[in-house]
C-alpha cells in the first residue's frame, strides 16, 4: 500500500512539472523612440486634432484662435504617413504627407506648398491635447501678414 502511494504521489508530481513547462509567452518588444511618438501623433493609425471644443491658437503671442475656429489637422500613419486639414485659413495645405525632422522625434514637417509646408513644427501630445509650435519667416511667406511664431493648441476630435 506504502508502494502505491508513493507512486500516486510521483505520478501527480511528474503530472504538474509537466503541465507547467509549457512554453512562456514572448513578451512584446519594446516601442522604438518613433513609434511612441508615431502613436502619439496618430494614435492607432488615424487622429483628428482640432480647435473646436477648446483650442487655441496664438501669432506672435497674440490670440488669433477665431481665424481658426473650426481649424483640423488629421494625421494618419497606417501605410504611409499622410494628412489633411480644414479650415487652415490658407496656411496649411489641404492634404499631403508628413515626416519627423531630425532624429529626436519630437519634430514633423508637412508637404505642400502653403506657408506652413516644410517648416519644422515642434509637437507636445499630453492626453487629449497637441501643441505644434512653429514660425513662418517673413522672407519665406508669401504675405507678411502671414509670418510670425505660432502656437497651435489642438484638442483630440
Amino acid at each position: 500500500m506504502r508502494l502505491n502511494l508513493w507512486k500516486v504521489a510521483a505520478l501527480i508530481l511528474i503530472t504538474v512539472g509537466v503541465q507547467s513547462c509549457g512554453d512562456d509567452p514572448t513578451p512584446a518588444p519594446p516601442k522604438t523612440a518613433e513609434e511612441i511618438a508615431t502613436e502619439a501623433l496618430t494614435g492607432s493609425g488615424t487622429q483628428t486634432w482640432t480647435t473646436t471644443g477648446g483650442g487655441k491658437v496664438t501669432k506672435g503671442g497674440a490670440d488669433v484662435t477665431s481665424e481658426y475656429a473650426t481649424f483640423e489637422l488629421t494625421l494618419i500613419s497606417t501605410s504611409s504617413k499622410t494628412y489633411t486639414s480644414k479650415n487652415s485659413d490658407d496656411l496649411f495645405d489641404a492634404s499631403g504627407t508628413w515626416s519627423f525632422a531630425g532624429s529626436n522625434f519630437d519634430k514633423i514637417t508637412l508637404s505642400g506648398s502653403k506657408p506652413a509646408a516644410t517648416r519644422e513644427m515642434s509637437f507636445t501630445q499630453s492626453g487629449d491635447n497637441l501643441k505644434l509650435v512653429f514660425s513662418i519667416p517673413a522672407p519665406g511667406a508669401r504675405v507678411n501678414a502671414v509670418a510670425g511664431d505660432y502656437v497651435f493648441d489642438l484638442v483630440k476630435k
